[in-house]
């Protein structure tokens, strides 16, 4: 299987829901375990879907199983908390509550409406927070933006990630597609095995920019 940037993801009915942002990889094990589906049409925010919600993918399609009546039940990619400060200034991740329960006392984006009551409730301070973030994923994998740069490993930009394919039995990534190049664009496929790291906005390779210059170019998938 495999996995195009901007790729549209629809439901089995054919519902638009959204389109592919990231692939969420595991960088030692090469195993991808959800997408990560940019927020549109049925979404309300950004999604994660795991692999086994997919029913096939396409050159421009991903297609979900037929499995939810609301497909907006995915859980979020990120979850907002505001978290108490105590009174030697420190916080408790533990203490975490989410945004919807602090919402009482939390700024409207409207109004500051603790400076509006500090004129009823003298002495009134606007609560202490701290604002953390919370991916829906599992821990110790990479949420790869598909677009990502691709660095050899003398430091040079050799592409961009464009396309993500997988085992089909096992989900491991076995290969990237990257292009480089804006109006005259050029293809190389990469193994996973050639993949040193990987973080969110690059990956970096084993090899060389001169080796992958002479990789043979993969045909446009245009």
């Amino acid at each position: 299987m495999f996995y195009a940037e901007n790729a549209e993801v629809l439901t089995s009915d054919g519902q638009k829901v959204g389109r592919l942002d990231r692939v969420v990889v595991d960088p030692d094990s090469k195993k991808m375990t959800h997408l990560v589906v940019r927020k549109g049409f049925l979404f309300t925010k950004d999604k994660v879907v795991p692999l086994d919600e997919i029913e096939s993918t396409s050159e421009e399609r991903i297609v979900l199983k037929a499995q939810r009546d609301d497909p907006d039940d995915f859980p979020d990619f990120e979850e907002i908390h505001f978290v108490p400060v105590r009174d030697d200034g420190t916080s408790s991740y533990e203490d975490r509550r989410p945004a919807s329960k602090l919402a009482w006392y939390y700024p409207v984006p409207s109004a500051a409406w603790w400076r509006l009551e500090m004129g009823s409730y003298p002495g009134f301070q606007r609560p202490p927070y701290v604002r953390r973030t919370d991916r829906n994923i599992p821990e110790g994998t990479i949420p790869l933006e598909e677009g990502a740069g691709v660095i050899s490993k003398d430091g040079e930009h050799v592409g961009d990630v464009e396309r993500v394919f997988t085992d089909q039995d096992e989900q491991r990534v076995t290969h990237l597609l990257i292009s480089k190049g804006l109006i005259s664009k050029s293809w190389k496929l990469i193994p996973s095995m050639w993949i040193n790291t990987v973080s969110e906005r690059q990956v970096r390779l084993s090899i060389d920019s001169l080796f992958v210059e002479h990789l043979p170019e993969h045909p446009s998938q245009d």
